[in-house]
């Protein structure tokens, strides 16, 4: 697949080097772009092939929503990861419908933001544990009276043990760790896991996991 071409927008500069330290060394990630100003990352992005845009949000304005809608317009493959401080359901669910794929809370850590970038290159959205929680609250009642149509026997045991682990708030390193696999291993598992079921999100993977006692809540 190639290295992960990355962008990093906030409008100062002290958060976009410390985003940046962190994901320098990695060896299948480049940053591509940094940039503090909205006109300027939109002409950026005109001339760079990014995959992940990292966004680290303060304060949700409109301006900014819209900066997320137009991207998605202009440039539907670029996968925008949200890094806020605010996570409640509001500011969540106003970027998930302004076009983010990924949302990290404030108590993300390097590893997690690591995880985050993997997946979201892997075609699938990304929510911290405390964002899935909260989604997921939302929609558990419902959740437990649907018949749902995907199949567990689709899965093997191997996919089924990972999917109760990753949904009992283990991260891929932890599953990685306790099954004496690469962390690799586990994303590609998931990845199957999520293919095999036809879902889209790691919610829905979380919802699948509640809907057939595979983990409790």
């Amino acid at each position: 697949m190639g290295n992960i071409s990355l962008a990093i927008y906030d409008e100062h500069r002290l958060v976009r080097e410390g985003i940046s330290s962190m994901l320098t060394h990695i060896k299948d990630m480049d940053i591509i772009l940094q940039s503090d100003s909205k006109n300027r990352l939109l002409d950026q992005l005109r001339s760079a092939k990014i995959h992940v845009l990292i966004i680290n949000v303060h304060i949700l304005s409109i301006q900014l929503l819209n900066l997320m809608m137009q991207i998605g317009i202009s440039h539907p493959k670029i996968m925008i990861l949200v890094i806020s401080v605010h996570s409640d359901e509001e500011t969540v669910l106003k970027v998930i419908r302004a076009g983010a794929k990924g949302f990290l809370s404030r108590e993300t850590d390097r590893n997690e933001l690591i995880e985050a970038i993997y997946t979201l290159r892997n075609g699938h959205d990304y929510f911290s544990k405390s964002i899935t929680s909260l989604l997921l609250n939302k929609y558990v009642n419902k959740l437990k009276n649907d018949d749902g149509a995907a199949d567990i026997s689709n899965l093997s045991a191997r996919e089924i043990e990972i999917l109760r682990l990753w949904g009992s708030s283990l991260t891929n390193k932890e599953i990685a760790d306790k099954l004496f696999l690469s962390v690799r291993t586990v994303e590609t598992h998931k990845n199957h896991i999520m293919q095999k079921l036809n879902l889209k999100t790691s919610v829905d993977m979380v919802k699948f996991a509640i809907r057939n006692n595979i983990i409790d809540i």
